[in-house]
This record gives C-alpha cells, sequence and structure tokens, in this order.
C-alpha cells in the first residue's frame, strides 16, 4: 500500500511539472531604447566632435556663465598618433549653430568654421574660421556682405559643405520695418579659400538690386492717393502759370514807364 501511495504522489509530481514547463510564458520582449544624448551642463552649450582623419579630431565646445548670448569658443585639437593637444579659443558673439570640416584650398590642412547666429538686427551670423597647420591654428578673417549682397538680406542663413566649398543660402525679404515680406526668391553664394584668404561669388540669379517694395493698398485709399497725387499736379501747374502771368505784367508795368 505504502508503495502504491509512493507511485502516485511520485507520478502526481511529474506531470505537475510536465505540465507547468509546457505552460511556462514566453520572456517578454524589450524594446531597444536609444541612448540618450548627453546633456550640456553648465557652463557648456555647444559640443560637436569634428573627425577630420584617423587619429586627427576637433571637439568645438562654447561656454560661459550668466549670459546666453555672449561666452567664448573653444576649439580642442587632439593629435593621438603624435600624442599632441593643442587649444583654441575666442570670444563668441550669439550662439553656436553649428560646425563645419573643410579644405577649401585642398592644400591638406583643415578649415574648422563655427556658425553662430547673431544677436543684433545687423549681423544676423557671425563666422569664426581656423586653418590648422602642424597643430597650430590660424585665424582666417570671414569677408561680410556687401552692399548689394545685403540688400534684402534678414538672416535665416543655411551653410553646407559641397565638394569641399562653404555655400551660403538666404532668403530675400522686400520692404522694411512692420512691412517686411518674405520673398519667394535665394540667394546663393559660394566661398573659397586663396593665400589664406576668402574668396566669394554669388551664384544665384536673382537681382542684387531689391528695391524696396512699398506697401500695398486697398482700392478706396489707392484712389485717394491717385487724387491727391493729381491735386497736387494741378496745384503745381497752377502755380507755374501765375508765375509767367506776374512776369509778363512786371515787363508790361516796365515798358510803359519808359514811355
Amino acid at each position: 500500500m505504502k508503495r502504491q501511495y509512493w507511485f502516485y504522489l511520485f507520478f502526481g509530481l511529474c506531470s505537475l511539472l510536465a505540465a507547468s514547463c509546457g505552460n511556462n510564458p514566453k520572456p517578454m520582449e524589450v524594446a531597444a531604447v536609444a541612448p540618450a544624448q548627453p546633456v550640456m551642463t553648465e557652463p557648456f552649450r555647444f559640443h560637436k566632435l569634428i573627425e577630420v582623419s584617423p587619429g586627427q579630431d576637433y571637439d568645438v565646445l562654447s561656454w560661459g556663465r550668466g549670459s546666453k548670448t555672449t561666452g567664448s569658443f573653444i576649439i580642442l585639437h587632439s593629435d593621438s598618433a603624435a600624442k599632441k593637444y593643442t587649444t583654441t579659443t575666442g570670444d563668441l558673439d550669439g550662439d553656436v549653430v553649428d560646425v563645419y570640416n573643410s579644405d577649401m584650398d585642398m592644400d591638406g590642412n583643415p578649415e574648422i568654421i563655427i556658425q553662430a547666429k547673431g544677436t543684433d538686427t545687423l549681423n544676423y551670423t557671425n563666422i569664426y574660421a581656423f586653418e590648422f597647420t602642424y597643430g597650430k591654428a590660424q585665424k582666417l578673417d570671414f569677408p561680410k556682405l556687401s552692399k548689394s549682397q545685403k540688400q534684402g538680406y534678414r538672416g535665416n542663413d543655411n551653410f553646407y559643405i559641397k565638394d569641399g566649398q562653404l555655400y551660403r543660402e538666404f532668403p530675400i525679404f522686400s520692404g522694411s520695418g512692420k512691412d517686411t515680406t518674405r520673398t519667394t526668391q535665394k540667394r546663393l553664394l559660394q566661398y573659397g579659400l586663396h593665400n589664406n584668404s576668402f574668396t566669394v561669388k554669388q551664384l544665384s540669379k536673382d537681382s542684387t538690386n531689391v528695391k524696396t517694395s512699398k506697401p500695398v493698398l486697398n482700392g478706396s485709399v489707392k484712389a485717394v492717393a491717385t487724387e491727391a497725387k493729381q491735386a497736387s499736379v494741378k496745384k503745381t501747374k497752377r502755380h507755374t502759370v501765375e508765375k509767367k502771368h506776374k512776369k509778363r505784367r512786371r515787363r508790361r508795368h516796365v515798358s510803359d514807364d519808359e514811355e
């Protein structure tokens, strides 16, 4: 009897074990979570790594406490092959938008170009450019927009590198003050480098002499303006005729006196 009892007990335990193994739930699939981007902590505001070539890295950062419109930038050049590390710094006006790497003069020396969004109403973009030769940075003076290139300029610059050259594109605006409107035209400039000096060429076929358009008037206002203009013209003509008559009268009086 005891043997039969232990047999049934053992058989029941095996059955339960088999059932539990067969009904085991599938492990939950955990969705892959993209690693969070590192958050810049004060006093740093911006960071971008430029890898020019294996072992040649440039970390570009902006930093500063107490102000969001001014500060400084720093370029950390790491030459891991030669185990040399250099630092380049400068004053910064505005917020860094992006950093570009190019070799516009094709001399094998990289140019690091920092684009910052200006804060005043006259200079919407500030460019800080350097050419690195054997680890030493040489500051490059970025050309300002000419008088013709400024016509209709209101910022919104788009910089990009293509075929080793730096391009700048921005929309053209018409009007001034509250009457400023954005047109469908865009101005495209191409920058090059020769003897450590920038060259600039306009590629777009838009008119560089964008005239300031007058505000559009509705029908009634336009009619009143037309009438006022016509009245002014008539008044001018009347004054001119009156002057001629006065001159003739004076001549007659002079001739009568002489007689």
